[in-house]
């Protein structure tokens, strides 16, 4: 039987054996328990104290000894959805009250709101923020300038991310640095010509954040990020004006 899913619920390999030895005895003494799970008596004494404590395991009187019992196993699917709920209304605090007044006290730049990342992993990571950024916005949508060498190499760590995009309601429009690339959903695309030899690059633009990606030697992707609504805004509005002109 898999019991991993109870360390969800913040139960300890050792209370699990124990709950789950009680149950299988039925009402027992904390003996036979312990020899049921394998435990010492000390140490399973202070186990079911703490079972008792959370409302999964009860005792009775019996002589002058105690005697323990399991409770229903319905008794930790009722803990799940407890813990889930506090999780739920910690995370709507965090949104709502925490989280605006921490980004509140933060300075309007620093050397933090610049970040490096490298390999596949780093650009998916990237991608995957510039969903859930652009996501949150009034109008969901972002541009992106991008050159022929590098765009065979971006969706490389996330290949279903066009799909994720469309399906999110995303729009982008992007001005493509030479020929190539593929007509896609909510999507529109210029053309600005250039060499064959032309350096590959990716930028991204998603205020208040700006992202590049290029590659380095044997085609590692390095990813810089940018978390600056003047920076982004003033690439906006650049982006922009060349959108008008092409």
């Amino acid at each position: 039987m898999q019991l991993d899913s109870l360390r969800a619920l913040d139960l300890s390999e050792r209370q699990v054996r124990i709950y789950h030895a009680l149950l299988r005895l039925g009402p027992a003494s904390i003996r036979d328990v312990a020899a049921e799970a394998g435990i010492n008596r000390g140490t399973t004494y202070e186990t079911l104290k703490e079972l008792a404590t959370r409302g999964i395991v009860s005792y009775f009187p019996r002589g002058k000894r105690r005697v323990f019992q399991a409770e229903d196993p319905e008794r930790l699917l009722q803990l799940g959805e407890s813990k889930q709920q506090a999780l739920s209304q910690a995370i709507e605090t965090l949104r709502r009250d925490v989280i605006p007044a921490l980004k509140s006290e933060q300075p309007a730049f620093s050397p933090g709101n610049v970040r490096f990342y490298e390999g596949d992993d780093g650009v998916e990571l990237v991608l995957r923020d510039l969903l859930e950024s652009t996501e949150q916005r009034p109008d969901p949508s972002y541009a992106v300038i991008s050159t022929k060498t590098l765009r065979e190499h971006l969706y490389r760590p996330f290949p279903n991310f066009t799909r994720q995009r469309v399906k999110r309601g995303i729009k982008v429009r992007v001005i493509a640095v030479g020929e190539g690339g593929d007509e896609a959903e909510l999507a529109e695309r210029k053309w600005l010509p250039a060499a064959e030899g032309t350096d590959a690059s990716y930028i991204a633009i998603y205020p208040p954040k700006l992202a590049i990606i290029s590659l380095a030697q044997n085609n590692y992707p390095v990813v810089i990020v940018i978390d600056s609504a003047a920076i982004a805004s003033t690439q906006q509005l650049m982006f922009d004006t060349l959108w008008s002109l092409l």
